[in-house]
């Protein structure tokens, strides 16, 4: 800028009218307020102009000075004039990609469902609740007195050994993952008042390979019975309304003469089943018992006034023959696919 210079409207209109034509080819607001130093800031031509009033004589600065007053405010008033348009314009834009389109057919969203067994299970729970029996639970791990010494196992029994049962490091600690439920069974006789009838449902433990028929972990349910005078019509009983409220009214089961360690006597549970995939017949469902008095003895209960029955199956068998599942790898490799099948229950 001349150290002398005249300030009058041929100089500062030019000025006005390139920073007005700046201001309003601003494409967006981002581009104007990058703009707003060149246009009305301190390194804008107006500001120079300004400055120079210093310069003027002194009967020029008022006449100079009211000039650029007037230029400066015309100019921020149209900053700030476009600088709200844009930013209304900016705000519709939004508006806009954010809309929803009413009258559009809705995207449908994939529903998560509860897992069949689960299902199962608590349906099962539900059943021996509605007989006025308790649900028990216990810890899946467990110590190896509770899986095994209570419940009439002898030291040197098969299902002790390492390729039966997952046992836990250091194995001087004689912890285990519990092989079935029955240890909930000892623990609920140690801790309930007599009589007890208690069901046991949860995660077991056993060292199989998984294929179509096995899996090292699944689910178990055992029920358990002690009071004066139950017998094996008792247990009959108990398990041909259990099986009927599994599989139909005319399903129907038969006891056939087996041996357990926590049991005596004892039974394999077979079910007629009449829905069975390939039509009605036999099927292994479970086993079953009368308690034996050394399991009684070992919770401390008089063998003399009090006997019991016990019954286990599992109940990814029972879903299996139920319901016509062919292989365990379905139940297990979580593809909601599978689970769908038995609609989606929350």
């Amino acid at each position: 800028m001349p150290e002398h210079i005249s300030i009058n409207a041929s100089t500062v209109d030019p000025v006005v009218a390139e920073a007005l034509a700046a201001i309003a080819a601003a494409p967006d607001i981002a581009a104007l307020r990058a703009s707003r130093n060149a246009t009305v800031g301190e390194q804008s031509a107006i500001a120079k102009l300004n400055a120079a009033l210093k310069n003027l004589p002194h009967e020029e600065k008022a006449a100079a000075g009211a000039l650029i007053g007037q230029a400066r405010g015309e100019l921020n008033a149209a900053f700030a004039a476009r600088e709200a348009e844009l930013s209304k314009a900016d705000e519709v834009a939004k508006l806009a990609a954010e809309s929803v389109d009413v009258t559009a057919a809705a995207v449908p969203a994939g529903i998560g469902a509860r897992h069949p067994l689960s299902l199962l299970q608590d349906q099962i729970s539900d059943i021996f609740v509605g007989m006025g029996w308790e649900i028990a639970e216990g810890p899946e791990l467990e110590s190896e007195w509770f899986n095994f010494d209570a419940l009439n196992f002898d030291v040197d029994h098969p299902a002790r050994a390492m390729q039966d049962t997952f046992f836990v490091d250091p194995v001087d600690s004689h912890l285990v993952l519990r092989t079935h439920t029955s240890p909930v069974q000892v623990r609920s006789l140690l801790e309930r008042e007599l009589p007890v009838y208690v069901l046991c449902p949860g995660r077991v433990f056993r060292t199989d390979e998984l294929d179509a028929t096995h899996t090292p972990v699944f689910h178990q349910v055992e029920g358990l019975a002690i009071d004066k005078g139950l017998t094996m019509a008792d247990l009959r009983g108990t398990l041909e309304h259990f099986a009927r409220a599994m599989f139909g009214e005319e399903a129907k089961i038969r006891l056939r003469p087996s041996f357990f360690p926590f049991t005596e006597p004892s039974a394999e549970l077979d079910v007629w089943h009449p829905g069975a995939k390939g039509g009605a017949r036999w099927v292994e469902w479970g086993g079953c018992g009368m308690v034996n008095p050394n399991v009684l003895r070992a919770a401390g209960i008089d063998a003399e006034q009090f006997q019991g029955f016990a019954f286990g199956m599992g109940i990814e068998r029972t879903l299996m023959f139920r319901n016509g599942v062919l292989d365990m790898h379905d139940m297990v490799e979580a593809d909601v696919r599978f689970s769908q099948q038995f609609g989606v229950v929350l």
